[in-house]
């Protein structure tokens, strides 16, 4: 079972005060496809998870984004129970990634060039055996595959989530979660997010 040493305790707790300092916004063009940034350069974007619901916060402290306007937000629940028990991670977990990177949208891109549900770039899906960083099924399996390998490298599911968001790379530079503002806000909203699912949400079984 994975547990939380005292430094990665620690580590998280400084993360609470930052979870909403980036705004996220999606943008769905006119042939369907969802571009996710925290930069908008055109005032078609909606800004999502720094606009929560009022009085609300996840266990963490992080404000409670509106989960009510995420319209596959149960929609893929089966493919996340097996691929919790493919690769050994919870199912709440994986669904905290997916509406942390892509809002739960399938045809979700990033300016950096990631894909899909679970934001996979496709050097990394690759890897996964991802063909399809468009299809939600094989998103999921990729991603589930590729967190499972960070918690089985760095021990925990923040660290594991940091690598996910800033590559294994800077979590072994760093010794722990990277001193980015992005990773630190990211790590709070999935942890958060993963304990709601959890205790309050939980995967359709």
């Amino acid at each position: 079972m994975i547990g939380y040493t005292p430094p990665v305790w620690l580590l998280f707790a400084l993360l609470i005060p930052l979870a909403s300092a980036r705004d996220l916004y999606s943008y769905v063009s006119p042939n369907g496809t969802v571009t996710l940034t925290d930069s908008p350069d055109h005032a078609g974007f909606e800004r999502w998870w720094s606009d929560p619901e009022p009085g609300r916060y996840l266990p963490n402290g992080v404000p409670m984004p509106r989960l009510d306007r995420i319209e596959n937000l149960d929609t893929f629940d089966a493919w996340f129970l097996e691929s919790a028990t493919e690769e050994g991670v919870p199912a709440e977990l994986l669904k905290a990634v997916a509406v942390a990177e892509s809002r739960m949208n399938p045809a979700a891109v990033s300016p950096a060039g990631a894909k899909g549900l679970m934001q996979m770039i496709p050097s990394t899906g690759a890897a996964m055996g991802v063909r399809d960083l468009f299809d939600p099924h094989q998103s999921i399996r990729g991603g589930a595959a590729y967190l499972a390998k960070q918690v089985g490298r760095f021990g925990t599911y923040p660290l594991a989530l940091a690598a996910y968001n800033a590559g294994p790379g800077a979590v072994q530079k760093h010794g722990g979660i990277p001193p980015y503002e992005e990773t630190r806000t990211y790590v709070a909203r999935v942890m958060g997010l993963y304990e709601h699912f959890r205790d309050n949400r939980r995967v359709a079984r």
